[in-house]
């Protein structure tokens, strides 16, 4: 199998997510990193590169350079991960795509609404494809979820509730020198939104994603713990949902005990399903006046989802590696014109958390006002 030229921007030495990229994109053998601007400095990016086995002319100082030589180059990259922190997404992402190379870009979407609507532009004049990796839509059984979901097993859908709980925050360790906690903690670097733009817009695309449903309202309770903390560490928020359907979301990077507790709850008229990332390869599912059923990733019943979103037998776990995988697999199989993406999440589930960002933002600014949640496409 061919496997398509990879290059990223940021995940140099020290960075976190640049690291889980390059082995999502290596664990199905579709890619191919071969180049990278993997820092704003020079000898970082330098270093970055030669521990990464890039050679020396591939390896680039700046973004902009680096995504005008790939273009000219006739062994030039077919995609870019970009992996830096927010403030830092919107440049890489317009420069590839202006120069036609597909982009695979880490959630969220960027730093502020007005970034976005420069990145759909983007978008629209370009003929390379997006993706955003709001990876946890890679987990088998979050798939299998939704199709439960859209074949109706589940009937209407009364309630959701949605969680993502961790407990780095607890204490100000951004004052230490931490460096993940510094930037995600700085609203010029991460925008407007803390827990909320985080992992709270992780369980906002997640909810989504599984239901099928579109937010139409929402109040937001955000509070900061932190000690002199200028973002959110805990959100509250109730949420209005399409057919009348109520839901309810909690983030927290405050939550002592919890590490990355993100569990989905889901109730219909006919049934109800729940769903732990902690333990990801089992959910339940109960059908009113049945006992309640447990299904294993790629167990009994599970359809061709085995063939298409796992790679070892039941009873093996996969996890949060493979799941950020599968989005990689599908963003070959898109840019290689082998689907048409429906499983990714792009532009539009980026214009959306940017949105929940902004209208959690503005509700908790007011009391928790309930404010209407624009669905705005690209």
């Amino acid at each position: 199998m061919k496997r398509l030229k990879l290059g990223m921007v940021g995940g140099g030495r020290g960075a976190f997510i640049g690291g889980v990229h390059r082995i999502a994109s290596r664990i199905d053998g579709r890619f191919e990193l071969v180049a990278g601007a993997l820092s704003s400095s020079a000898d970082t990016a330098a270093e970055s590169a030669a521990d990464l086995g890039i050679a020396p002319d591939r390896s680039y100082s700046d973004f902009r350079v680096m995504a005008k030589t790939e273009a000219d180059r006739s062994d030039g990259i077919d995609a870019v991960a970009i992996v830096t922190p927010n403030q830092m997404h919107a440049a890489p992402v317009i420069a590839f795509l202006r120069a036609g190379i597909s982009v695979i870009c880490d959630k969220p979407l960027c730093a502020t609404l007005a970034e976005a609507d420069e990145i759909a532009a983007a978008i629209k004049s370009s003929n390379a494809h997006f993706v955003l990796t709001h990876n946890y839509t890679g987990y088998p059984l979050v798939r299998h979820a939704r199709r439960i979901i859209a074949n109706g097993e589940l009937g209407a859908i009364r309630v959701a509730q949605i969680e993502y709980a961790q407990d780095w925050l607890a204490k100000s360790i951004e004052n230490e020198g931490q460096k993940q906690a510094a930037w995600r903690t700085d609203p010029a670097k991460s925008g407007g939104g803390g827990a909320i733009g985080d992992i709270g817009t992780h369980a906002f695309n997640l909810l989504g994603f599984v239901t099928g449903l579109k937010t139409e309202a929402l109040s937001a309770d955000l509070h900061s713990f932190g000690t002199g903390r200028q973002v959110d560490d805990n959100a509250h928020i109730l949420l209005r949902m399409q057919g009348g359907a109520k839901a309810m979301l909690w983030a927290s990077q405050i939550a002592i005990g919890n590490e990355n507790r993100m569990c989905l709850r889901v109730y219909g008229e006919k049934g109800g399903l729940e769903w732990s990332q902690e333990n990801p390869n089992v959910m339940s599912l109960t059908v009113h006046g049945e006992a309640k059923r447990i299904l294993t990733r790629g167990g009994a019943g599970f359809g061709d989802g085995s063939q298409l979103w796992t790679r070892i037998p039941p009873g093996h776990p996969e996890g949060y590696l493979e799941c950020f995988a599968n989005i990689y697999t599908d963003a070959a199989d898109l840019i290689e014109g082998k689907n048409d993406g429906a499983m990714l999440p792009g532009i539009d589930e980026g214009l959306q958390g940017m949105q929940f960002i902004d209208t959690c933002l503005r509700s908790a600014g007011n009391n928790s006002e309930w404010l209407p949640f624009g669905l705005k496409k690209s």
